[in-house]
C-alpha cells in the first residue's frame, strides 16, 4: 500500500556531470545521488527501483537485483533492472550464492559463473560474450543481521576488469540500503501499531454506540448490561430532586456516578461538594458539614461555611455514610427532615436547598439490625438505592477501563506504553476483590515498572508471585467461584432484603446489650489478633469480629489492653 507519493527519477534528467578525474570521483558523486533517493519518501519498492536505475549511470552491469530475506531465512527478490527487470519482482538468486554472500559479510566477486560452484545457478545471459558472466553481490545489514543482497552481473572481459572497485562501492551502496529498511522497519511498525489501535476502536464503536451519548459526557468506561443497567438507573433518577444511595464494594466507582447523577441534573450549574464521612473524627465532622461561628471552639478564628452552605442549590455527596457515629446520625436526620441547620457555635438557623447522594460500602440492614445505625435515618437515605457491581461480575469492561488506564499514563507521562493481546487476557482473569481502582492501580504500576513499550504477561506482577493484593485476598482467590464473597459487609441485595420493623430494632438493640455486657465479647488473644492485623484501628477490628465498635471498646477496658498509636 503506498503511504507516500513521489515523482519518478529519470537518470537521463539529472544534470551533466563534471569531468571526473578518477573512480573515487564516480563513486563520491554515486554516492550522494544515491543517498538522496534513500532519503526521499516513497514507496520502499519504488525507492529500491530507482536505486538500481541510478546505479546504473555509475556501474558497468546488463542486470541487477536487489533479495530481501526474512526471518526464516527465506529470500524473496523486491526489484530488479535491466535484463531482471522482466521478472515478477526481480532475480531469483541461486540459494548457494545468497548463504555465501550472507556468510562472507562483505562483497563477493565472481569473475565467471561458469567456473564457481555456488553460482553456477545463476541465470544466463544469452548476450553474454562466450557465455562468460561476472557476478558482485553485497550483503544488506540491518544492525549486525544479513536481510539482503544486492548483486548485479554483467559480461566478463577478464580476471578482474576493476571487479573489486564496483565491489567496494556496491559494498558502500548496500550498507545504504541497510539503514533505509530499517528506518522503513520502525515506520511500518508505528503504522501497524496505528491499525491495530484503529481497528480495536473500530470493534469497540458498536458496544459504545449502545449506550447513551450523555455517557461520554460523564466519562463513564464500560459497555456490559450491569454497568448499562446502572448508567440508566443514573440517567432517570438524576433528572429529579430525590435522594440518591449508592451502594457497592470499594473501587467501583460511587463517586465517579455522584458526579454523573448531578452532570445530569438540572443542578449541574449548581456546586457539586462531597466528603469521606470516614476521612475525619467526629469532631471535626460536625464543623465541616454545618460551618462554625467565629471563637465557637479553639483556632475558629472567623466564621467558616460548612459543605451543606457551600452546597447549596446544587449536590452533596457524602461517602461512607454508614461509618457515622448515632450521636451525629441524629444531627443529620433532622436536616433531611427540615433542610435547616446551626452552625456550631452558632444560634442563627440556616435554610439550605441540596439534593443528597449517599454512598457506602457497608450492609445497612445489618448495621440498623444491631442497632448500629439509625433506622429513621435509614429511611430517609434509602429513597432511591442503585447497586454498583462489582468488576468481576462485568469482566467484559476489563479489557476497555484498562486500556482508557494506560491511555491515562501515557498521556501524564509521555510515553507510548500499550497492553498486549496476552496481557488483556491475564487481566480478565483476575478477580480484582479491589474493583477498578484496584485494576487502574496494577496497570499504573506495570506501565511504570516495564522497560519495553509492549507490558506482555510476565511483566505483571502476579506472574511472579510479588502482587501484594494477590496475598491479601489470597483466601478469596482459592475458593471456588461459586462461594467467593468480599471479607467483609460489601454484598447487597436491597430489593429482596426485609427493611427491618421497628420491634426488629428494639430487640437488635437488647441483643447488642446483652453482647456488650460480656456474652460476646472476644477474648484477650482474639482481640489483640485481630487489633493488630487492622493496624489497631478499632472500626477494622470490629468489623473483623463481627462486632460493634462499641463492643471492641467495652473488650479493651475489660480486658485493660493499651491501644497503640502510630
Amino acid at each position: 500500500m503506498a503511504v507516500f507519493v513521489m515523482a519518478s527519477l529519470d537518470p537521463q534528467s539529472l544534470p551533466p556531470m563534471p569531468a571526473l578525474s578518477c573512480r573515487a570521483d564516480v563513486a563520491l558523486r554515486g554516492l550522494y545521488e544515491i543517498s538522496k533517493v534513500l532519503g526521499a519518501p516513497g514507496r520502499l519498492d519504488e525507492v529500491l527501483a530507482q536505486v538500481l536505475d541510478l546505479l546504473s549511470s555509475f556501474v558497468d552491469m546488463r542486470g541487477a537485483t536487489i533479495v530481501l530475506i526474512d526471518s526464516v531465512g527465506d529470500a524473496k527478490p523486491v526489484v530488479g533492472y535491466g535484463r531482471f527487470e522482466a521478472r515478477e519482482g526481480g532475480a531469483i538468486l541461486p540459494e548457494r550464492a545468497i548463504g555465501r554472500v550472507a556468510t562472507a559479510r562483505s562483497p563477493v566477486v565472481v569473475g565467471n559463473v561458469e567456473n564457481d560452484p555456488d553460482f553456477a545457478a545463476w541465470p544466463v545471459d544469452p548476450d553474454a560474450p562466450g557465455g562468460r558472466q561476472a557476478v558482485i553481490a553485497a550483503p544488506i545489514l540491518d544492525r549486525g543481521d544479513v536481510i539482503g543482497v544486492l548483486a548485479i552481473d554483467r559480461p566478463s572481459s577478464g580476471p578482474n576488469a576493476g571487479h573489486d572497485e564496483d565491489a567496494r562501492f556496491l559494498g558502500m551502496i548496500a550498507n545504504m540500503i541497510g539503514q533505509t529498511l530499517h528506518l522503513y522497519d520502525l515506520v511500518s511498525r508505528d503504522r501497524e501499531r496505528l491499525m491495530e489501535d484503529q481497528r480495536r476502536l473500530e470493534k469497540d464503536s458498536p458496544r459504545r454506540a449502545e449506550m447513551s451519548g450523555e455517557q461520554a459526557l460523564i466519562g463513564i468506561v464500560g459497555a456490559s448490561r450491569p454497568i448499562r443497567s446502572v448508567f440508566e438507573q443514573i440517567n432517570v433518577a438524576a433528572r429529579t430532586h430525590t435522594t440518591l444511595l449508592l451502594r457497592g464494594e470499594s473501587g467501583t466507582g460511587k463517586e465517579l456516578f455522584a458526579r454523573a447523577a448531578h452532570d445530569l441534573s438540572p443542578r449541574k450549574d449548581g456546586p457539586f461538594i462531597r466528603l469521606n464521612c470516614a476521612a475525619l473524627p467526629e469532631s471535626m465532622i460536625e464543623s465541616e458539614l454545618f460551618g462554625h461561628e467565629k471563637g465557637s471552639f479553639t483556632g475558629a478564628v472567623g466564621q467558616r461555611k460548612g459543605r451543606f452552605e457551600l452546597a447549596d442549590r446544587g449536590t452533596l455527596f457524602l461517602d461512607e455514610i454508614g461509618e457515622i457515629s448515632p450521636a451525629f446520625q441524629a444531627k443529620l436526620l433532622r436536616v433531611l427532615q427540615e433542610g435547616e441547620f446551626e452552625r456550631v457555635g452558632g444560634s442563627q438557623t440556616v435554610k439550605v436547598d441540596v439534593r443528597f447522594v449517599f454512598a457506602t460500602n457497608r450492609n445497612l440492614e445489618e448495621a440498623v439490625e444491631r442497632g448500629d445505625f439509625r433506622a429513621d435515618l435509614y429511611y430517609r437515605i434509602n429513597v432511591v438505592p442503585i447497586l454498583l457491581p462489582p468488576l468481576r461480575e462485568r469482566p467484559e469492561d476489563v479489557a476497555l477501563l484498562a486500556q482508557e488506564f494506560i491511555r491515562r499514563f501515557n498521556e501524564e507521562n509521555g510515553v507510548r506504553k500499550r497492553l498486549t493481546p496476552a496481557a488483556i487476557r491475564l487481566l480478565q482473569r483476575c478477580n480484582f476483590p479491589g474493583n477498578v481502582r484496584e485494576l487502574e492501580n496494577c496497570v499504573r504500576r506495570t506501565a511504570t515498572l516495564s522497560r519495553d513499550d509492549a507490558l506482555v504477561e510476565g511483566d505483571f506482577a502476579c506472574t511472579v508471585g510479588a502482587c501484594l493484593s494477590s496475598t491479601l485476598w489470597k483466601d478469596f482467590s482459592a475458593s471456588p467461584p461459586e462461594t467467593r464473597r468480599i471479607p467483609e459487609p460489601a454484598t447487597f441485595d436491597a430489593a429482596a432484603r426485609r427493611v427491618p420493623s421497628r420491634s426488629d430494632v428494639t430487640r437488635a438493640r437488647a441483643s447488642a446489650r446483652t453482647e456488650i455486657n460480656g456474652a460476646g465479647a472476644p477474648d484477650r488473644a482474639s482481640l489483640i489478633s485481630a487489633l493488630e492485623k487492622a493496624g489497631w484501628v478499632q472500626a477494622k477490628a470490629a468489623r473483623l469480629l463481627n462486632l460493634t465498635p462499641r463492643q471492641i471498646a467495652y473488650a479493651l477496658t475489660k480486658h485493660q489492653i493499651p491501644i497503640k498509636k502510630f
